[in-house]
This record gives C-alpha cells, sequence and structure tokens, in this order.
C-alpha cells in the first residue's frame, strides 16, 4: 500500500511542479514536456525562405482568387445577364422614386455631357463639332433594346463611349438605366400616359 502511494507521489508531484512552472517567469528558455505549439515551424511575413525559388516567404495568390465579400456570383446583377449568357429583359432591381433620382444624379454627372438632358444625343460636346455623334436614347433600337444591354454599355463602353465600371457602382448603373427609360418615356409619351386626375384638371 504504502508503495503504491509513493509511486503516485513521485509520479504526480513532477507533473505538478511543472504545470506550475511552465507559465512563471524565468531567466532561462522553459522545458517543454507539452509543446503546447509553442515551437511551430512557420514563417512571419516579410520573412526570407530557403525553400521557395523567389526567396520569399509570402507567396502570390493563386490566380483567379477572390476576396472574401467580392465573389459575384449573380450574373444577372453584376453582368446584366442569364445563366445562359443572354442580355436580360428587365432590370434585376425596382426602379423606385428614390433608385431614379439617384439615376438622375448619376446620369447628369456621366452622361449628360454626350447624350444630352433629355438623351437625344445633344450633349453639349456638339457645340465643339465632335466628330462622332453620341447615340439618341430616342432611337427606336435603343427603345427596343434589353434592359441588359444599356448596363452592359455603361460598363464595358461601345464603340468610342468608354466604360465606366470603374466610376459607377453596379447599382448606380443600374439607377442610370432606369432614369434612361424614364426619359425615353418622357420624349414619348402619348395621351394615355397622362394619370386621369392630371387630365380633369386639364
Amino acid at each position: 500500500m504504502n508503495m503504491r502511494l509513493t509511486a503516485r507521489f513521485l509520479i504526480l508531484v513532477p507533473l505538478f511542479l511543472v504545470g506550475c512552472f511552465q507559465g512563471m517567469p524565468k531567466e532561462k528558455p522553459p522545458i517543454h514536456l507539452v509543446t503546447n505549439m509553442d515551437v511551430q515551424d512557420k514563417y512571419k511575413p516579410q520573412r526570407e525562405s530557403r525553400f521557395f525559388e523567389d526567396g520569399s516567404a509570402m507567396r502570390p495568390l493563386v490566380e483567379g482568387t477572390v476576396a472574401r465579400g467580392d465573389l459575384r456570383e449573380d450574373d444577372v446583377y453584376y453582368r446584366g445577364r442569364t445563366a445562359a449568357g443572354d442580355l436580360v429583359a428587365t432590370a434585376p432591381v425596382k426602379f423606385t422614386e428614390d433608385v431614379l433620382l439617384r439615376g438622375q444624379d448619376r446620369y447628369q454627372i456621366f452622361c449628360t455631357p454626350c447624350h444630352g438632358q433629355v438623351g437625344d444625343g445633344q450633349g453639349i460636346i456638339m457645340k465643339y463639332k465632335y466628330p462622332i455623334p453620341p447615340t439618341s436614347f430616342q432611337e427606336q433600337r435603343i427603345l427596343d433594346a434589353p434592359d441588359g444591354h444599356l448596363y452592359e454599355v455603361i460598363s464595358n463602353g461601345i464603340r468610342n463611349m468608354p466604360s465606366y465600371k470603374e466610376q459607377i457602382p453596379v447599382d448606380d448603373r443600374w439607377a442610370i438605366v432606369g432614369y434612361v427609360r424614364a426619359l425615353q418615356r418622357s420624349q414619348n409619351a402619348g395621351p394615355e400616359d397622362v394619370p386621369d386626375s392630371v387630365r380633369v384638371r386639364r
């Protein structure tokens, strides 16, 4: 019985002492019976590496890597195209009054100089005899074009029109599409487009 107690004592006391002293301040390096990941074979940022051919521990991103939060899987919203690659007929956003007002604001900044206040292609650049007239949004082919086409042109440009995807965020591009549709309707409206309440006042 005494031998068993002695054996337990001889085993438990060293373990107890190691557990206590491992976390206490000392000048000598600690004894790592249990490393607890204190010692790791790893590279730190900006350190040299003898393993990689370029000598750098920091590795370049794998081609095609997408930052967290930047994955754009929704082709309809981000590209204006369906999964099959067709241009979307109708914008994937609701053109509320606030969206249209935002579209008007962005349109006047980015589009008016070429396409004009009412989208007739008679912007201020035409006063300087610009050799290539901007497109009028009142042309039938633009009136008939799907919303995805307008969005794609804003994003990627077309012919002599540059891309605006770096200057105009996605939601603002759709807002501009909505405002262009409003301009088209305003310039091609008929009596049937006038609300009944307004007709009565006339």
